[in-house]
């Protein structure tokens, strides 16, 4: 005799060699004798051979109509195999049709439920045919990934792909199939993903590249303001009897601060600082608050930026030429020799003259009177006495005069487009205006520290000790500016932080409470918050001037670069802003000039690729 029967979920035929009321011993066709209990066995024949019998059933399984199968089983109860046989095949089945059916059931799940050795139970029509839709959808995915990855190994994008290409760089759904079918392809050509998608031209360029995934990151919701905040109405305010200008950058639109200067007829004079007012309209807890207090500060790139408040909230607050905006003034009484002899701050609106560009003013000579003629030189008295104060207030802080150089980067056209061109300008830190902007803005925000700090109250005070800086709740010197107490609040359309140190002020001048009393959570919460997002910020922007610094390389067709050492293989690089390690050259003297062979610029990681070439005495800087 023979036995067909389960083993580890397995059919399997073989001879019997001898059984007791247990177990059974059996011959496997192969030859292999094993034990088999009495309540795995599932079927005895004579003949054939276990060899040929599962071989034949095999054979007739092909023939099987799995749903004609289904629908032979007719009732809801339990059934076993060999009565399933007879139902399908008919009443005189075969053992070799008996077990073709045995291993259609077992190979069946979607069919039938397994509830025992050898016996089934139907599956319900509905759970069927859901699991035939899964069946024939999944055949339909598996084809339809097929095509994509086959188009995009050849380096093209189907739709599906291209118009997710973001998503599926820096925000994947794994399970999805488009991930799926990028990561396939990426295998068969044998490239990275991202190289992949630019190849097939998905990818609108490496900036956007970038950008996008900082968007990603940063601003999952999208970077768009709600469409239903508007601008909240100036309010009511004496105008005061000065005529303002401001400074500031070209590409500046958000203009916080202003000064004016009054002759007072005795060789002194009365200055006022400026600064935008939105506090004294944004309530705290509205719809426009809980944007900025989301945003935290406004986001700067070469080319771009990420406004903390939408256009129109910051041209109804902005001191833009021409109006007569709310401002938080600063006013400080200078004797003759531009001592400060008295300060108070005032909420008002102040007439803004004039917006003076910093490029302009480092192009004029209006640090000699003789050029007052010249009519682009308007204000040149007023910024003579402000240059004067700033070094006086710069020297009673002990500044050291540093030479530090920023760059100006300035993006041509759509930063995406294959043509764009970005131009780096060098600015030399500490030059009148630079030295005139810094100083009364540090004298500012000192003054109002000390205002709060005074009274107890809390604020974001920006703290300096043993080098590291951070915003506190309390006030604390700051080592670095050589100050008892600190704090921003001349930018208030630019950082949240600003915003909510000018609230407490104007709740002081008003003889109000403070906003924000010490320990309020949603202070505390918003001092943790604002410290990683600015320097998230802060980062974003750095790796975006560097990635606009390759740009300017391959521009330019630049294929050496000179740059100092600053310690070891630390590089400066010269009239670039990267500081880089160069690990195949030599460790170096700090100040020793190098030349750089320039290997490689990658856009996609970004990375510049550069080898050690020399060292010298003194080189003309070979990106000239």
């Amino acid at each position: 005799m023979n036995l067909v029967f389960e083993d580890d979920g397995q059919i399997k035929a073989g001879a019997i060699l001898s059984e007791s009321d247990a177990a059974a011993q059996i011959e496997l066709p192969g030859g292999r004798r094993i034990k088999v209990k009495s309540s795995n066995a599932l079927l005895r024949f004579a003949a054939p051979s276990a060899a040929q019998l599962l071989g034949d059933a095999q054979s007739q399984l092909t023939d099987i109509d799995m749903m004609l199968l289904w629908q032979s089983a007719e009732s809801a109860d339990e059934f076993a195999f060999g009565e399933l046989a007879k139902e399908y095949f008919g009443a005189g089945a075969t053992e070799t049709q008996q077990t073709a059916t045995l291993l259609a059931l077992q190979q069946a799940p979607m069919y039938f439920y397994k509830r025992g050795k050898g016996r089934y139970k139907r599956a319900p029509e509905d759970a069927l045919k859901a699991a035939l839709a899964s069946i024939e959808r999944k055949a339909r995915e598996a084809e339809q990934m097929e095509a994509w990855v086959i188009a995009l190994a050849a380096g093209n994008a189907p739709p599906e792909i291209a118009g997710q290409w973001s998503q599926l760089l820096h925000a994947p759904d794994k399970q999805s199939l488009a991930y799926k079918a990028l990561v396939a392809a990426a295998d068969r050509a044998r490239m990275s993903p991202v190289h992949l998608l630019a190849r097939a031209k998905a990818i609108p360029s490496t900036h956007a590249l970038h950008y996008d995934r900082f968007l990603r990151a940063t601003f999952p919701k999208g970077s768009a303001f709600p469409a239903d905040l508007a601008a909240p109405a100036q309010p009511d305010l004496p105008v005061a009897d000065v005529a303002a200008f401001s400074i500031d950058d070209d590409s500046t639109t958000e203009i916080d601060d202003a000064f004016s200067l009054s002759a007072l007829g005795d060789g002194s004079y009365r200055l006022g600082i400026h600064i935008a007012a939105p506090a004294a309209a944004l309530a705290i807890g509205s719809a426009l608050d809980r944007v900025a207090r989301d945003r935290l500060s406004t986001v700067y790139m070469p080319g771009n930026k990420i406004t903390m408040l939408p256009d129109d909230v910051v041209a109804a607050f902005s001191l833009d030429q021409g109006k007569t905006p709310a401002a938080l003034s600063l006013y400080a009484t200078l004797d003759a020799g531009l001592n400060v002899t008295a300060t108070e701050t005032r909420l008002e609106r102040v007439r803004i003259a004039d917006n003076l560009r910093i490029a302009a003013l480092d192009t004029l000579q209006w640090l000699d009177a003789a050029n007052d003629h010249d009519l682009a030189s308007k204000h040149a008295a007023e910024l003579r006495v402000l240059h004067q104060l700033a070094q006086k207030l710069a020297t009673a802080r002990g500044e050291q005069t540093v030479n530090r150089v920023d760059y100006n980067f300035a993006v041509q056209s759509d930063p995406d487009a294959a043509d764009c061109r970005i131009e780096i300008s060098v600015r030399q830190r500490g030059s009148p205006v630079d030295t005139l902007v810094s100083e009364l803005m540090i004298f500012a925000n000192v003054t109002w520290a000390g205002m709060l700090a005074d009274k107890h109250w809390a604020g974001m005070f920006r703290v300096q000790a043993a080098g590291k800086t951070k915003m506190s709740t309390a006030a604390g010197a700051h080592e670095g500016l050589n100050v008892p107490h600190y704090l921003w609040a001349t930018s208030p359309l630019r950082r949240y932080s600003d915003l909510i140190n000018q609230r407490q002020l104007l709740a002081l001048i008003a003889g109000e409470s403070a906003p924000y009393q010490r320990g309020s959570a949603e202070l505390l919460a918003a001092v943790a918050d604002f410290d990683a997002t600015y320097a998230g910020y802060a980062e974003f922007q750095q790796q975006m001037e560097f990635y606009w610094c390759l740009r300017f390389i391959q521009q330019e067709g630049i294929e050496k670069l000179t740059a100092r050492v600053i310690r070891e293989n630390l590089v400066r690089f010269d009239r670039l802003p990267i500081v880089q390690r160069i690990h195949d050259m030599p460790s170096q003297v700090a100040g020793t000039q190098v030349v750089l062979a320039v290997a490689e610029v990658d856009l996609f990681e970004p990375a510049l690729h550069v080898r050690y070439v020399e060292s010298v005495a003194s080189a003309t800087d070979t990106t000239a």
